[in-house]
């Protein structure tokens, strides 16, 4: 399966979620990119310099990263890639190397308006990494971290006008992808403005009855 959505809507907790309910195996490309990141592997230097930027990283870098992590066998989720149709044909590619192909593809849909206050609402606490919302999921104290007494900051990625700029980004990216799983009649919309429960129960219904 394939998760594609913007930043925001909620598809990395939706693939959490289901691959935990189905067995399944939950490949992020956010987690590969911040574990190599923080490893500062010879990809994920590269990677950096364009994520510190708001921009996308590029096919070739993506892919090999995807290409690491690729089980050989079993089922998996993957969220966030592919993002463009050329990374849609490598994976083609990948996955006839082991006989198999992408079974359906989850198109969790957002508006811009939505992402920005999802996502520029968000705090993160800086010594343990708890997550926090202004609006849906405040501390008890302004600033403050709950959990560890730490200092809550603003992830630069965050921004509104960063935020605004992701999803532009995504946005043009990401619609020949949309319309190339369209053809293949292999594209699920999502409405991504539902409460978690929500989502997570249309998707189960989706994998039961296979519409």
């Amino acid at each position: 399966m394939v998760f594609l959505g913007p930043p925001g809507s909620g598809k990395g907790t939706q693939a959490k979620k289901l691959s935990q309910e189905l067995g399944l195996m939950h490949i992020s490309t956010g987690d590969i990119l911040r574990d190599a990141v923080k490893n500062q592997t010879e990809l994920g230097k590269k990677a950096k310099e364009y994520m510190d930027r708001g921009e996308l990283v590029p096919d070739n870098l993506m892919i090999a990263l995807i290409e690491e992590v690729m089980p050989k066998e079993g089922g998996f989720i993957l969220d966030g890639f592919p993002r463009t149709v050329p990374q849609a044909l490598a994976l083609e590619e990948m996955l006839r190397g082991y006989k198999r192909d992408v079974d359906k593809v989850f198109l969790f849909d957002l508006s811009e308006e939505v992402v920005v206050e999802r996502l520029s609402g968000r705090l993160t606490c800086s010594q343990c990494g708890a997550v926090y919302h202004r609006k849906y999921n405040p501390p008890k104290q302004e600033g403050v971290c709950d959990l560890c007494g730490g200092k809550l900051i603003q992830r630069e990625d965050d921004k509104e006008e960063v935020v605004r700029r992701r999803y532009r980004v995504y946005k043009e990216q990401t619609s020949p992808l949309v319309e190339f799983y369209q053809k293949k009649n292999k594209l699920i919309r999502l409405d991504a403005s539902q409460d978690i429960q929500e989502v997570n129960k249309r998707l189960l219904e989706v994998l039961r009855d296979g519409h």
